[in-house]
Protein backbone atom coordinates (compact mmCIF):
# COMPACT_ATOMS: atom_id res chain seq x y z
CA UNK A 1 0.00 0.00 0.00
CA UNK A 2 2.86 2.37 0.83
CA UNK A 3 4.35 1.74 -2.61
CA UNK A 4 0.99 2.49 -4.28
CA UNK A 5 0.65 5.75 -2.33
CA UNK A 6 4.21 6.70 -3.23
CA UNK A 7 3.57 6.13 -6.92
CA UNK A 8 0.27 8.02 -6.91
CA UNK A 9 1.92 10.93 -5.11
CA UNK A 10 4.61 11.08 -7.74
CA UNK A 11 1.90 11.02 -10.41
CA UNK A 12 0.36 14.13 -8.92
CA UNK A 13 3.76 15.77 -8.88
CA UNK A 14 4.18 15.26 -12.62
CA UNK A 15 1.00 17.17 -13.31
CA UNK A 16 2.32 20.08 -11.27
CA UNK A 17 5.51 20.34 -13.35
CA UNK A 18 6.34 24.06 -13.47
CA UNK A 19 4.78 25.70 -16.50
CA UNK A 20 7.62 28.16 -16.71
CA UNK A 21 9.98 25.32 -17.52
CA UNK A 22 7.76 24.39 -20.44
CA UNK A 23 8.00 27.69 -22.26
CA UNK A 24 8.56 27.30 -25.96
CA UNK A 25 12.00 28.74 -26.79
CA UNK A 26 13.03 27.75 -30.28
CA UNK A 27 12.58 24.03 -29.67
CA UNK A 28 13.32 22.00 -32.83
CA UNK A 29 10.75 19.69 -34.40
CA UNK A 30 10.36 16.51 -32.35
CA UNK A 31 8.70 13.28 -33.45
CA UNK A 32 6.40 11.06 -31.40
CA UNK A 33 5.07 7.71 -32.60
CA UNK A 34 1.84 6.31 -31.21
CA UNK A 35 0.61 2.73 -31.69
CA UNK A 36 -3.06 2.71 -30.71
CA UNK A 37 -5.45 -0.19 -30.31
CA UNK A 38 -8.90 -0.33 -31.90
CA UNK A 39 -9.73 1.83 -34.95
CA UNK A 40 -9.48 5.56 -35.59
CA UNK A 41 -13.22 5.88 -36.20
CA UNK A 42 -14.20 4.64 -32.72
CA UNK A 43 -15.24 7.80 -30.82
CA UNK A 44 -13.98 6.86 -27.36
CA UNK A 45 -10.51 5.93 -28.63
CA UNK A 46 -10.34 9.05 -30.76
CA UNK A 47 -11.23 10.99 -27.61
CA UNK A 48 -8.21 9.44 -25.88
CA UNK A 49 -5.94 10.66 -28.68
CA UNK A 50 -7.54 14.11 -28.60
CA UNK A 51 -6.89 14.31 -24.85
CA UNK A 52 -3.28 13.29 -25.42
CA UNK A 53 -2.76 15.90 -28.17
CA UNK A 54 -4.49 18.71 -26.28
CA UNK A 55 -2.44 18.05 -23.16
CA UNK A 56 0.76 18.13 -25.20
CA UNK A 57 -0.34 21.43 -26.66
CA UNK A 58 -0.83 22.94 -23.21
CA UNK A 59 2.71 21.81 -22.43
CA UNK A 60 4.10 23.64 -25.44
CA UNK A 61 4.04 20.96 -28.16
CA UNK A 62 1.93 21.76 -31.23
CA UNK A 63 1.42 19.45 -34.17
CA UNK A 64 3.09 20.87 -37.27
CA UNK A 65 5.02 23.56 -35.40
CA UNK A 66 7.45 21.75 -33.12
CA UNK A 67 5.85 18.29 -33.03
CA UNK A 68 5.29 15.58 -35.61
CA UNK A 69 2.85 12.98 -34.29
CA UNK A 70 2.64 9.68 -36.18
CA UNK A 71 -0.34 7.53 -35.17
CA UNK A 72 -1.10 3.97 -36.26
CA UNK A 73 -4.18 1.95 -35.31
CA UNK A 74 -3.75 -1.82 -34.90
CA UNK A 75 -7.52 -2.55 -34.94
CA UNK A 76 -7.21 -5.83 -33.06
CA UNK A 77 -5.18 -7.34 -35.92
CA UNK A 78 -2.02 -9.13 -34.75
CA UNK A 79 -0.36 -8.75 -38.16
CA UNK A 80 -0.99 -5.00 -38.23
CA UNK A 81 0.44 -4.72 -34.72
CA UNK A 82 3.83 -6.03 -35.81
CA UNK A 83 4.01 -4.21 -39.13
CA UNK A 84 3.08 -0.88 -37.57
CA UNK A 85 5.54 -1.42 -34.71
CA UNK A 86 8.38 -1.90 -37.19
CA UNK A 87 7.22 1.07 -39.25
CA UNK A 88 7.05 3.44 -36.28
CA UNK A 89 10.38 2.30 -34.85
CA UNK A 90 12.07 2.78 -38.24
CA UNK A 91 11.12 6.47 -38.13
CA UNK A 92 13.45 6.82 -35.12
CA UNK A 93 11.04 9.00 -33.13
CA UNK A 94 12.07 10.74 -29.93
CA UNK A 95 9.38 8.87 -27.98
CA UNK A 96 6.96 6.02 -28.69
CA UNK A 97 3.56 5.53 -27.03
CA UNK A 98 2.22 1.97 -26.82
CA UNK A 99 -1.43 1.39 -26.00
CA UNK A 100 -2.18 -2.18 -24.77
CA UNK A 101 -0.01 -5.21 -24.08
CA UNK A 102 0.25 -6.54 -27.68
CA UNK A 103 1.35 -3.13 -28.98
CA UNK A 104 3.99 -2.82 -26.26
CA UNK A 105 5.24 -6.36 -26.90
CA UNK A 106 5.61 -5.59 -30.60
CA UNK A 107 7.42 -2.28 -30.05
CA UNK A 108 9.98 -3.53 -27.53
CA UNK A 109 12.13 -5.59 -29.92
CA UNK A 110 11.68 -3.08 -32.74
CA UNK A 111 12.66 -0.06 -30.62
CA UNK A 112 15.34 -1.31 -28.27
CA UNK A 113 16.73 2.11 -27.35
CA UNK A 114 13.81 4.45 -28.13
CA UNK A 115 11.96 5.70 -25.04
CA UNK A 116 8.52 4.09 -24.72
CA UNK A 117 5.57 5.21 -22.61
CA UNK A 118 2.86 2.57 -22.29
CA UNK A 119 -0.81 2.78 -21.32
CA UNK A 120 -3.64 0.21 -20.99
CA UNK A 121 -1.13 -2.46 -19.99
CA UNK A 122 -2.22 -4.68 -17.11
CA UNK A 123 0.24 -5.47 -14.30
CA UNK A 124 3.51 -4.71 -16.15
CA UNK A 125 5.56 -6.41 -13.42
CA UNK A 126 3.67 -9.70 -13.67
CA UNK A 127 4.01 -9.57 -17.45
CA UNK A 128 7.76 -8.99 -17.21
CA UNK A 129 7.89 -5.56 -18.83
CA UNK A 130 9.43 -3.89 -15.77
CA UNK A 131 10.95 -5.33 -12.61
CA UNK A 132 9.90 -2.51 -10.29
CA UNK A 133 7.12 0.08 -10.50
CA UNK A 134 8.94 2.86 -8.70
CA UNK A 135 12.16 2.37 -10.68
CA UNK A 136 11.31 0.68 -14.01
CA UNK A 137 14.79 1.23 -15.50
CA UNK A 138 15.60 0.65 -19.17
CA UNK A 139 13.78 2.53 -21.90
CA UNK A 140 10.15 2.08 -20.82
CA UNK A 141 7.70 3.47 -18.30
CA UNK A 142 4.00 4.16 -18.29
CA UNK A 143 0.60 3.70 -16.75
CA UNK A 144 -0.64 0.33 -15.58
CA UNK A 145 -4.20 -0.81 -16.17
CA UNK A 146 -5.72 -3.70 -14.21
CA UNK A 147 -4.11 -5.97 -11.66
CA UNK A 148 -4.87 -9.54 -12.65
CA UNK A 149 -6.82 -10.11 -9.45
CA UNK A 150 -9.51 -7.98 -11.10
CA UNK A 151 -10.79 -11.17 -12.72
CA UNK A 152 -12.40 -12.19 -9.44
CA UNK A 153 -14.11 -8.81 -9.15
CA UNK A 154 -15.75 -9.22 -12.56
CA UNK A 155 -17.11 -12.63 -11.57
CA UNK A 156 -18.45 -11.22 -8.31
CA UNK A 157 -20.26 -8.34 -10.07
CA UNK A 158 -21.85 -10.69 -12.59
CA UNK A 159 -22.95 -12.93 -9.73
CA UNK A 160 -24.52 -9.95 -7.96
CA UNK A 161 -26.42 -9.06 -11.12
CA UNK A 162 -27.61 -12.64 -11.66
CA UNK A 163 -27.49 -14.56 -8.35
CA UNK A 164 -28.44 -17.88 -9.96
CA UNK A 165 -25.67 -17.79 -12.55
CA UNK A 166 -23.83 -21.12 -12.73
CA UNK A 167 -21.63 -21.02 -15.84
CA UNK A 168 -19.43 -18.23 -17.22
CA UNK A 169 -17.63 -18.30 -20.55
CA UNK A 170 -14.52 -16.09 -20.58
CA UNK A 171 -14.04 -14.84 -24.13
CA UNK A 172 -10.80 -13.46 -25.58
CA UNK A 173 -8.47 -13.74 -28.57
CA UNK A 174 -5.14 -15.29 -27.44
CA UNK A 175 -3.31 -13.50 -30.27
CA UNK A 176 -4.48 -10.00 -29.37
CA UNK A 177 -4.84 -10.47 -25.60
CA UNK A 178 -1.98 -12.70 -24.37
CA UNK A 179 -2.53 -11.27 -20.88
CA UNK A 180 -5.96 -12.93 -20.72
CA UNK A 181 -4.44 -16.18 -19.46
CA UNK A 182 -3.43 -14.31 -16.29
CA UNK A 183 -6.91 -12.86 -15.87
CA UNK A 184 -8.32 -16.33 -16.44
CA UNK A 185 -6.29 -17.70 -13.52
CA UNK A 186 -7.82 -15.19 -11.09
CA UNK A 187 -11.29 -15.78 -12.55
CA UNK A 188 -10.94 -19.54 -12.06
CA UNK A 189 -9.65 -19.02 -8.52
CA UNK A 190 -12.64 -16.87 -7.56
CA UNK A 191 -15.35 -18.94 -9.28
CA UNK A 192 -15.73 -21.91 -6.87
CA UNK A 193 -16.31 -19.64 -3.88
CA UNK A 194 -19.14 -17.98 -5.80
CA UNK A 195 -20.67 -21.26 -6.95
CA UNK A 196 -19.76 -20.69 -10.58
CA UNK A 197 -18.07 -22.86 -13.18
CA UNK A 198 -15.76 -21.13 -15.67
CA UNK A 199 -14.76 -22.16 -19.17
CA UNK A 200 -12.23 -20.42 -21.41
CA UNK A 201 -13.65 -19.41 -24.80
CA UNK A 202 -10.76 -18.38 -27.08
CA UNK A 203 -11.88 -16.85 -30.39
CA UNK A 204 -10.04 -15.68 -33.50
CA UNK A 205 -12.75 -14.51 -35.89
CA UNK A 206 -16.44 -13.65 -36.10
CA UNK A 207 -17.46 -17.25 -36.77
CA UNK A 208 -15.75 -18.41 -33.59
CA UNK A 209 -17.38 -15.57 -31.63
CA UNK A 210 -20.80 -16.74 -32.79
CA UNK A 211 -20.05 -20.36 -31.95
CA UNK A 212 -18.68 -19.52 -28.50
CA UNK A 213 -21.70 -17.44 -27.54
CA UNK A 214 -24.11 -20.07 -28.85
CA UNK A 215 -22.22 -22.72 -26.86
CA UNK A 216 -22.44 -20.59 -23.72
CA UNK A 217 -26.19 -20.37 -24.16
CA UNK A 218 -26.49 -24.17 -24.16
CA UNK A 219 -25.60 -24.20 -20.46
CA UNK A 220 -28.43 -23.29 -18.06
CA UNK A 221 -27.96 -20.03 -16.16
CA UNK A 222 -24.94 -19.04 -18.21
CA UNK A 223 -23.17 -15.74 -18.71
CA UNK A 224 -20.23 -14.10 -20.48
CA UNK A 225 -17.13 -12.29 -19.25
CA UNK A 226 -14.82 -10.24 -21.46
CA UNK A 227 -11.34 -9.40 -20.14
CA UNK A 228 -9.42 -6.60 -21.87
CA UNK A 229 -8.94 -7.41 -25.56
CA UNK A 230 -8.88 -5.10 -28.57
CA UNK A 231 -10.25 -7.89 -30.78
CA UNK A 232 -13.48 -8.27 -28.81
CA UNK A 233 -13.74 -4.49 -28.49
CA UNK A 234 -13.58 -4.09 -32.28
CA UNK A 235 -16.40 -6.65 -32.57
CA UNK A 236 -18.65 -4.97 -30.00
CA UNK A 237 -21.70 -4.77 -32.28
CA UNK A 238 -21.66 -8.49 -33.07
CA UNK A 239 -21.00 -9.53 -29.47
CA UNK A 240 -23.75 -7.34 -27.99
CA UNK A 241 -26.21 -8.51 -30.64
CA UNK A 242 -25.47 -12.19 -30.03
CA UNK A 243 -25.55 -11.82 -26.24
CA UNK A 244 -29.02 -10.30 -26.58
CA UNK A 245 -30.19 -13.00 -29.01
CA UNK A 246 -29.14 -15.81 -26.68
CA UNK A 247 -30.23 -13.89 -23.57
CA UNK A 248 -26.85 -14.04 -21.86
CA UNK A 249 -25.82 -11.52 -19.21
CA UNK A 250 -22.31 -10.22 -19.86
CA UNK A 251 -19.74 -8.04 -18.11
CA UNK A 252 -17.20 -6.09 -20.17
CA UNK A 253 -13.89 -4.42 -19.34
CA UNK A 254 -12.67 -2.99 -22.65
CA UNK A 255 -14.67 0.17 -23.01
CA UNK A 256 -17.77 1.86 -21.56
CA UNK A 257 -19.04 2.00 -25.15
CA UNK A 258 -19.80 -1.73 -24.98
CA UNK A 259 -22.52 -1.05 -22.39
CA UNK A 260 -23.72 2.18 -23.91
CA UNK A 261 -24.18 0.21 -27.15
CA UNK A 262 -26.37 -2.39 -25.44
CA UNK A 263 -24.14 -4.55 -23.27
CA UNK A 264 -25.26 -5.29 -19.71
CA UNK A 265 -22.38 -4.26 -17.43
CA UNK A 266 -19.00 -2.54 -17.56
CA UNK A 267 -16.49 -2.39 -14.76
CA UNK A 268 -13.19 -0.91 -15.64
CA UNK A 269 -10.81 2.00 -15.78
CA UNK A 270 -11.48 5.52 -16.92
CA UNK A 271 -8.51 5.72 -19.29
CA UNK A 272 -8.86 9.35 -20.32
CA UNK A 273 -6.92 10.67 -17.28
CA UNK A 274 -4.16 8.19 -18.06
CA UNK A 275 -3.79 9.50 -21.62
CA UNK A 276 -3.45 12.98 -20.13
CA UNK A 277 -0.67 11.71 -17.88
CA UNK A 278 0.98 9.92 -20.81
CA UNK A 279 1.33 13.32 -22.47
CA UNK A 280 3.00 14.68 -19.32
CA UNK A 281 5.53 11.83 -19.38
CA UNK A 282 6.16 12.33 -23.10
CA UNK A 283 6.80 16.02 -22.43
CA UNK A 284 9.27 15.20 -19.66
CA UNK A 285 11.14 12.76 -21.88
CA UNK A 286 11.29 15.25 -24.74
CA UNK A 287 12.86 17.67 -22.28
CA UNK A 288 15.54 15.23 -21.20
CA UNK A 289 14.09 12.87 -18.59
CA UNK A 290 14.97 9.19 -18.82
CA UNK A 291 11.94 6.86 -18.98
CA UNK A 292 13.53 4.42 -16.57
CA UNK A 293 13.61 7.15 -13.92
CA UNK A 294 9.88 7.87 -14.20
CA UNK A 295 7.77 5.57 -11.98
CA UNK A 296 5.08 3.38 -13.47
CA UNK A 297 1.78 4.70 -12.16
CA UNK A 298 -1.29 2.71 -11.17
CA UNK A 299 -4.88 3.32 -12.22
CA UNK A 300 -6.96 5.02 -9.56
CA UNK A 301 -10.23 5.77 -11.38
CA UNK A 302 -12.71 2.93 -12.00
CA UNK A 303 -16.27 3.00 -13.33
CA UNK A 304 -19.26 0.72 -12.95
CA UNK A 305 -21.84 1.19 -15.69
CA UNK A 306 -25.12 -0.74 -15.89
CA UNK A 307 -27.53 -0.79 -18.82
CA UNK A 308 -30.98 -0.85 -17.20
CA UNK A 309 -32.79 -1.41 -20.50
CA UNK A 310 -30.70 -4.50 -21.25
CA UNK A 311 -31.25 -5.80 -17.73
CA UNK A 312 -35.02 -5.54 -18.19
CA UNK A 313 -34.85 -7.31 -21.54
CA UNK A 314 -32.95 -10.16 -19.87
CA UNK A 315 -35.54 -10.33 -17.11
CA UNK A 316 -33.03 -9.21 -14.48
CA UNK A 317 -33.77 -6.88 -11.59
CA UNK A 318 -30.71 -4.76 -10.86
CA UNK A 319 -29.92 -5.09 -7.15
CA UNK A 320 -30.11 -1.87 -5.17
CA UNK A 321 -26.50 -2.34 -4.09
CA UNK A 322 -25.31 -2.23 -7.72
CA UNK A 323 -27.54 0.73 -8.52
CA UNK A 324 -26.10 2.69 -5.62
CA UNK A 325 -22.52 1.81 -6.61
CA UNK A 326 -22.97 2.49 -10.34
CA UNK A 327 -21.27 5.58 -11.73
CA UNK A 328 -23.64 5.55 -14.69
CA UNK A 329 -26.92 3.83 -15.52
CA UNK A 330 -27.96 3.62 -19.17
CA UNK A 331 -31.67 3.70 -19.96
Amino acid sequence: MKRRQFIIALGGATLAWPLAARAQQGTPMRRVGMLMNNVATEPIYQAYVDTFEKTLQTLGWTQGRNLKLEIRWSAGDSQLVHSYAVELASMMPDVLVASTTPNLRALLPAAKTIPIVFVVVSDPVAQGFVSDLAHPGGNITGFAAYEFAMGGKWVDLLKQMMPNIKHIAVMFNPDTAPQSKLFLSSIEAAAPGLGVQVVAAPVHDETEIARAIEAASSEPDGGLLFPTDTFTSVHTDLIVKLAARYRLPAIYSNSPAMVRDGGLMYYGIDFEPQYRQVAVYVDRILRGAKPGDLPVQLATSFKLIVNLKTARELGLEVPMGLMLRADEMVE
